[in-house]
Formats: structure tokens, C-alpha cells, sequence
């Protein structure tokens, strides 16, 4: 019984190995949005077996991320700057929520995680380094849907977190990443303090800024 407790948790790991991995492929636009590959190519370049990584490709297609087309390839979805508000416009107040209860319900334990999440923001801000500002922004995201303890809502907001990362990536990530760090900081200082409302507020600030860069990003490419 215990072997097949430690094999199933090793599968998940694995799993969630590919899922995070071919997420950053597709996020970072090293998957080109509108281009088509295959599993078989997945398979290789990831190195993480077939299984893992059908489960992965599987999971962003239902995030909307990709699209298994019988016999014809994986589709990686077009990107369109109209859309980036509209993913803003879905998150906002979900957002809001999983902060104040995030806040309402922060431990000393996952308090932890969120000063990690916030000095791996930092780190990144001072080395310019893009992709680790996207691994903390994740960091972030999880700590937030964990503390809040609504996996409910989490579970909905999670596929519109990485399509706005994906946005950001391509239409903000050459500007100053301090000024985009500097908002999540406030969101995790209210967080950690326990103050619910302060929480509801920057996060509102945070959706209200991203909102601008979409509508921004939108006024370029017209």
C-alpha cells in the first residue's frame, strides 16, 4: 500500500512537473500563439514522459490555452490584445475575494509564503529577469488561492491568471518591472497584516493598473 501511495504522489509531481513546464513554454510565447505542434514534439522536448505530458496539454486545453485537433496537431491559441481585457474583466472580482479571505484567514505559516513570494518579486525586479518575476508572480497566485481556503474560486480564477501572465508577457515585459512589482508588494503587505479591506482595495488597484496596460496594449495594435 505504501508503494502505491509514494508511485501516485511521484505521478502527480511528475504531472504537475510538465504542467508548469509547458505552461512557461506557452506563457513566455516559445510555443508562438497561433502556431501548431504535437504531442510527440511536447514529449521530446520537455523529456517527462508521454503520460505527464498528455495530462498537461489536456489541462490547458481546457484552460483554453490549446487545442487537440484529431490527426491535425496541438493548436496554441491565437493572442489578441481585445482579449487581455476581457481576462482582466473576469478576474477582478474574484481577485478581490480570494484576497480579503486570504487576509481574513493568513497564519503565521502561510505568511511565510508570502514574504518569499514578495522577495522573489524583488530579486527579480533587481536582476530585470522577466521569467523569474513570472515564476514569483505564480508564487504569488498560489499563496493567495491557498490561504483564502476557496478552492472553488481559485480553481476558476487560476486559468485567467495564466492567460493575463501570457498578455503581460507579451505586451508589458519590457517596461519597468519595478512598477509592476510594486503593487503585488502592497497587496502582500495587506495580506500579511490581516487587513481584509486594505486586501480588497490594492487588489482592486492591482486589477485597476493591469486594466490600463490591456486597454493600452489594445490602442497599439489597432
Amino acid at each position: 500500500m505504501t508503494s502505491l501511495v509514494t508511485d501516485s504522489l511521484r505521478q502527480e509531481r511528475v504531472a504537475e512537473r510538465a504542467y508548469r513546464a509547458l505552461e512557461q513554454l506557452v506563457v513566455t510565447l516559445q510555443l508562438p500563439p497561433g502556431s501548431v505542434t504535437t504531442e510527440g514534439i511536447l514529449i521530446e522536448r520537455l523529456a517527462l514522459g508521454r503520460t505527464p505530458v498528455r495530462e498537461a496539454i489536456q489541462r490547458l486545453a481546457w484552460e483554453g490555452l490549446m487545442e487537440v485537433r484529431p490527426r491535425a496537431g496541438i493548436a496554441i491559441a491565437p493572442l489578441n490584445a481585445t482579449d487581455w481585457i476581457k481576462v482582466i474583466d473576469a478576474r477582478s472580482s474574484l481577485e478581490i475575494a480570494l484576497a480579503k479571505a486570504a487576509a481574513r484567514l493568513v497564519t503565521a505559516e502561510t505568511a511565510v509564503r508570502f514574504h518569499e513570494a514578495a522577495l522573489n518579486m524583488q530579486r527579480a525586479v533587481v536582476a530585470n529577469d522577466v521569467m523569474a518575476y513570472l515564476e514569483a508572480d505564480k508564487e504569488l497566485d498560489t499563496a493567495i488561492a491557498n490561504a483564502s481556503d476557496n478552492p472553488f474560486a481559485a480553481r476558476v480564477v487560476a486559468p485567467l491568471q495564466t492567460h493575463s501572465r501570457r498578455f503581460w508577457f507579451r505586451y508589458q515585459a519590457e517596461r519597468n518591472l519595478a512598477y509592476a512589482a510594486e503593487q503585488h508588494v502592497r497587496v502582500i503587505s495587506a495580506i500579511v497584516n490581516g487587513d481584509e479591506k486594505a486586501a480588497g482595495k490594492e487588489t482592486d488597484a492591482l486589477m485597476r493598473m493591469l486594466r490600463k496596460q490591456a486597454e493600452a496594449a489594445f490602442r497599439l495594435s489597432s
